[in-house]
């Protein structure tokens, strides 16, 4: 008999997949460039010339075996000592070849960790808004994710909800800076009052309660800034990490977990991911993928071109009468709805070929997700597409803020 519980699923598909098939089907009948479609994060920048050469060259220069064959089910024992003192070197945490676990994604390494320090039945904690995958992923492993409400004054951690909920059951904790899908990037008070209350409830329950630390848009920061990094502030840290956004190959399904070195048995906890990985069939990502990554391991794209995407949708939504955060980082927005209905609003600018994703997948209702990983003039020839739907659907915003003004 079909599995029941994957087949309740298909009622529950992804909205942003959705959305993004719609925007193709639709794109074929009136041309994709008239289509304006902020839903699907699909890094939109050049791969790095480096990378395509390297992995050229090992083509070239590696025996078939060596290249082709498989690798150590943790992944390549070089590859991960490249990891580890890129780690090293850009955070000051002593990680060695031991800590780090090669996986297919940042998704790979949250379904990696998540089972390492769970059992069925426990409960997971995250942060509203959060990015709507992490309840298969926790589901997945048998535990119970629950959702700490969202601060919607700056998209920081809600510190007085966390308190409250971080019960016994409580096993791990996870979290996402830069914020997928609100572009928030967490402060280092934030963290550190995090780092605080969990060392705290540690010692009050008993057990380990670990941080498992989402990060794929680590190198995607605004302002000449840089992202704290959370393993930083503290130890019982899994970071979870994809070369997707930061080398724009998504399609290569390469990342990491890196396990902090003063964490709970951290010197077997990648062995025990290559125990996990027999159970879900995981088997270590592709080898070709791992040596790209590791010729490169301290380049990204030319990240740039998401800032100036960033900034003329902010501009364009304040001057519209949006209330929105100014995102640190990522390339997502994260505007409130001009009605209360994210549903209803999003549908309404499908009219106007604008695609965007509403938020109640995302825990936090009356919002929508604008993913800006576009060409500059795509989404510069947008924004007169976005004035008049405000202006059509919603002539009240506009007046109400020139009268603000």
């Amino acid at each position: 008999m079909i599995n029941q519980h994957y087949k309740a699923m298909l009622s529950g598909k992804s909205v942003i997949r959705e959305l993004a098939e719609y925007a193709t089907v639709r794109g074929r009948k009136i041309g994709y460039e008239n289509v304006f479609d902020f839903s699907l994060g699909n890094p939109s920048v050049e791969v790095p010339a480096d990378y395509n050469e390297a992995v050229i060259r090992r083509y070239q220069t590696m025996t078939s075996m060596d290249l082709h064959g498989y690798s150590p089910s943790l992944g390549n024992t070089q590859v991960r000592e490249i990891v580890a003192g890129s780690l090293r070197r850009r955070f000051g945490i002593p990680y060695e070849t031991r800590h780090i676990f090669m996986t297919s994604g940042a998704a790979g390494a949250i379904a990696h960790a998540v089972r390492a320090v769970t059992r069925p039945g426990d409960v997971v904690l995250t942060f509203a808004p959060f990015f709507p995958e992490y309840v298969p992923y926790v589901e997945g492993a048998g535990a119970r994710l629950e959702v700490v409400p969202a601060d919607t004054d700056k998209f920081q951690a809600n510190i007085g909800a966390f308190l409250q909920m971080l019960t016994p059951d409580v096993q791990a904790v996870l979290m996402n800076t830069p914020n997928n899908p609100s572009g928030a990037l967490w402060s280092e008070e934030t963290l550190e009052r995090i780092g605080e209350i969990l060392r705290q409830k540690q010692r009050e329950y008993g057990h380990d309660i670990f941080l498992i630390s989402d990060e794929p848009y680590r190198e995607i920061v605004f302002d000449g800034k840089k992202a704290p990094y959370p393993a930083a502030f503290y130890d019982n840290t899994l970071t979870c990490y994809s070369f997707s956004k930061s080398l724009s190959v998504p399609g290569e399904r390469i990342g990491y977990v890196a396990v902090h070195p003063k964490a709970t048995d951290a010197d077997i906890l990648a062995v025990i991911f290559g125990q996990i990985s027999r159970g879900i069939g995981h088997n270590c990502p592709a080898s070709t993928a791992q040596y790209g990554i590791a010729d490169c391991i301290d380049q990204t794209s030319d990240l740039s071109v998401y800032e100036t995407n960033m900034n003329l949708l902010y501009e364009t939504l304040i001057d519209l009468g949006f209330t929105v955060t100014r995102p640190g980082g990522t390339f997502y927005i994260f505007p409130k709805c001009l009605e209360e209905d994210a549903l209803i609003f999003c549908d309404k600018a499908k009219k106007y070929d604008l695609i965007l994703v509403p938020s109640d997948n995302f825990g936090l209702p009356g919002y929508f997700r604008m993913a800006y990983c576009l060409d500059t003039d795509k989404v510069r020839r947008s924004l007169p597409v976005l004035r008049r739907f405000v202006e059509t659907e919603y002539p009240g915003t506009l007046a109400n803020n020139s009268c603000m003004q």
